[in-house]
């Protein structure tokens, strides 16, 4: 409180006194608070804006969106071949895992199938064969290295 008032009476009080000076001031194109006039397009004391206020809908628009052919349809994807083989004989076979290999040949095998049958890596109607691939194939190389001599 100043000077028995409040916060909000005084504030009151000295906008009541601005508005007494600025009534002696002529007019200008300012508006109260702000320590310098505002900037208009003005044309004889009527602003542009205002006198063609349908064309201001028009204005903001952009050209014509031209009309758009619809994109054509993508041709159907064609399985590949090695994604028809499911059955775990056909898998084995494509990994030709033997008596030979090394945990280090049966990891270089897995990431060379997982390369070309991941179903990250193929289209949507073939996941399912490729999951099963991959699947059938993890089962067997992880076979083959519970087999492998222990060093």
């Amino acid at each position: 409180m100043l000077f028995g008032q409040s916060i909000f009476q005084s504030v009151l009080e000295r906008l009541k006194e601005e508005e007494a000076g600025e009534a002696e001031e002529p007019a200008a194109h300012r508006v109260p608070g702000f320590p310098t006039g505002l900037a208009f397009d003005v044309m004889e004391g009527v602003s542009a804006a205002s006198q063609r206020v349908g064309q201001a809908y028009f204005d903001n628009l952009g050209p014509e969106p031209a009309i758009a052919e619809s994109p054509p349809l993508a041709p159907e994807p064609i399985m590949p071949d090695h994604l028809a083989r499911i059955a775990p004989e056909e898998i084995a076979a494509d990994l030709s895992i033997s008596s030979a290999d090394t945990q280090q040949t049966l990891n270089e095998k897995r990431r060379a199938f997982a390369k070309a049958n991941h179903p990250d890596g193929v289209a949507e109607p073939f996941r399912a064969n490729a999951n099963r691939r991959m699947m059938i194939a993890n089962l067997l190389i992880d076979e083959a290295m519970r087999r492998l001599p222990h060093s």
